[in-house]
């Protein structure tokens, strides 16, 4: 399997599932500015929507969007535990964390990456930001995961665009259990190795 990917973008999350999960992955960098893979093919040519993550599994399909790929990865290695089985209620509370995860706090800092959007706008986004942080430091004040006592993917993902709050310079000074998560998932030894990789390690929360 080969993964397109960005250091510190969302395609992190996949990177630490991969690693977790202990399978193989080839990492092939992308430069977001230009489109262009490291080796020099046009990223477009892989993903058409223009950004990372892709993975391309062994059938040469080309697999986008990060709770789509966390998933598939967490299902190639079913013993790993990454996520609930189909069975049961615990199924569908966890989708409903990646749903949170993705449009709530990923797509929640999508103004802040635009230089040319109004500051209104973009405190308008950091104010959302900040209410649902609200919401995950008390729950992180009675959970060391968000499935409880177990990492599982979406750990993975929160994580990853957790520590965006850092590049955006917020003030997270109020969310001491968010500090807690973060750095419980940066201590585990497949997240050092994928940060390492990415050149990150300076840069983690």
């Amino acid at each position: 399997m080969k993964l397109y990917y960005a250091p510190g973008a969302c395609s992190l999350a996949p990177h630490i599932v991969a690693r977790e999960a202990g399978l193989s992955l080839d990492l092939i960098k992308v430069d977001l500015r230009d489109r262009t893979t490291e080796t020099g093919q046009s990223f477009e040519e892989i993903n058409p929507k223009g950004y990372v993550p892709a993975l391309r599994v062994e059938s040469g399909e080309v697999l986008t969007e990060v709770s789509a790929i966390i998933q598939y990865l967490a299902s190639q290695a079913p013993l790993s535990n990454l996520m609930p089985g189909h069975d049961g209620f615990d199924r569908f509370r966890f989708l409903e964390w990646l749903g949170f995860i993705s449009t709530e706090i990923h797509k929640g800092f999508g103004p802040l990456w635009r230089p040319n959007f109004p500051e209104d706008v973009k405190q308008a986004a950091r104010d959302r930001l900040f209410q649902r942080f609200a919401y995950l430091d008390k729950y992180f004040a009675e959970k060391p995961y968000i499935m409880g006592e177990s990492f599982t993917i979406a750990d993975a993902y929160l994580f990853t665009v957790l520590n965006w709050a850092h590049v955006h310079k917020l003030d997270m000074s109020a969310y001491s259990n968010i500090a807690a998560f973060v750095n419980r998932i940066a201590a585990r030894p497949k997240v050092q190795e994928a940060l390492a990789t990415e050149g990150l390690l300076q840069k983690a929360a």
